[in-house]
């Protein structure tokens, strides 16, 4: 025989603390509504029962300003004063939450990395050294394979940081700071899967790891040093020197030339558009595609007579090469113009680019 036993689920009393907001459906909603033909789907229910999460979640949230205390300020100047690297550890969902952390102390200046508590007793615990400091992550502050590793720890004098949510469990006891991320509630109506304690771990290692960033005055070129393939990063590190046309590569013609010398140029080297160079590499002027098409248009010129000196942008748009890639798309933009030439500091013609050349270097 099998015996069944019916489990029921229960609300924490947080839920009844505060009313929910009333909501109405837009038309998108009212449409959606109508095709959930499963009977156990009942839309008010699942609207009111994701609202409640997020007020649940909002209050643990809230509850944390008044854990900004001294507790706070030491575990940062630890993590700041670390010679070696910030090791976070954590078990199950606070494992998660752990290797966020870590990734985000990592990528704003702190050098951090993630441990798993239980590889730690088979090995990875040899990854830890006197130099570093490690953070410890657990709701119940009673984690097995946490406590297993704790006295190893210990013994070879590294601070340890613990999370908790119970400032009386054997984690934050062992601790030299303990900062305390208890909730009022779980938002999960059985008040058992980790939710809002998971999300003011989360919030608090944040705010560890933003407050560690202000203070090492750690800048966006820092963060873009951290993230070469993010857009920021190409943003913030790709120069015009990475990206230009060089050497032969660079269209440039003299003052003598015609018209159409200048146009065999500009189709030879495909960037719409030429230098006009003296003797010595010194930018004179540039000639674009939509000067030709103007050349074109007006019967009064000759292509084949024309000095290209007589159509020429004597002043244009230019840039130097140690300039962010960036700036060059800024510039195009504002000026409507597809190209620009680079210059050295004597106005000599060192290379090349158009805006083909921002946009597979990914930076527009």
């Amino acid at each position: 025989m099998v015996l069944k036993i019916l489990g029921q689920r229960r609300k924490p009393d947080v839920f009844h603390a505060f009313e929910l907001p009333q909501f109405t459906m837009n038309a998108q909603m009212l449409a959606t509504v109508r095709t959930l033909n499963n009977p156990l789907l009942d839309a008010t229910a699942l609207v009111r029962s994701a609202q409640a999460v997020i007020a649940t979640e909002a209050r643990a949230i809230e509850a944390l300003h008044d854990r900004i205390d001294a507790n706070f300020l030491r575990a940062c100047q630890l993590m700041f004063e670390c010679p070696g690297r910030v090791v976070v550890s954590g078990m199950g969902k606070s494992g998660h939450i752990a290797r966020k952390i870590a990734a985000t102390l990592a990528s704003t200046g702190t050098p951090a990395f993630f441990v798993h508590p239980a590889e730690a007793s088979h090995g990875d615990l040899g990854m830890i050294t006197q130099k570093d400091v490690v953070l410890a992550l657990s709701n119940s502050g009673e984690t097995d394979e946490l406590l297993t590793i704790l006295p190893l720890i210990k013994r070879q004098g590294i601070p340890l940081i613990a999370m908790t949510g119970n400032s009386n469990s054997s984690l934050a006891r062992l601790a030299d700071v303990h900062i305390d991320t208890s909730v009022p509630a779980e938002a999960c109506p059985l008040g058992l899967a980790p939710t809002s304690s998971t999300t003011a771990a989360l919030v608090m290692g944040d705010a560890l790891a933003i407050a560690l960033l202000e203070a090492r005055g750690f800048t966006d070129e820092d963060f873009a040093r951290s993230h070469p393939a993010g857009s920021l990063g190409r943003q913030l590190l790709l120069k015009i020197s990475d990206i230009m046309h060089t050497g032969e590569q660079i269209p440039a013609v003299g003052p003598e030339v015609t018209l159409t010398e200048a146009l065999v140029e500009m189709t030879r080297k495909g960037l719409g558009m030429t230098a006009i160079i003296d003797a010595e590499q010194r930018l004179l002027g540039v000639f674009t595609d939509g000067d030709l098409r103007r050349a074109v248009d007006d019967d009064d010129i000759d292509l084949r007579a024309t000095p290209v000196t007589h159509l020429m942008t004597a002043q244009p748009k230019k840039i130097t090469a140690d300039k962010l890639a960036v700036e060059a798309a800024r510039l195009m933009e504002a000026h409507k113009i597809h190209a620009l030439l680079v210059v050295d500091a004597d106005n000599r013609v060192v290379g090349a680019l158009n805006i083909h050349d921002l946009l597979r270097a990914r930076v527009v």
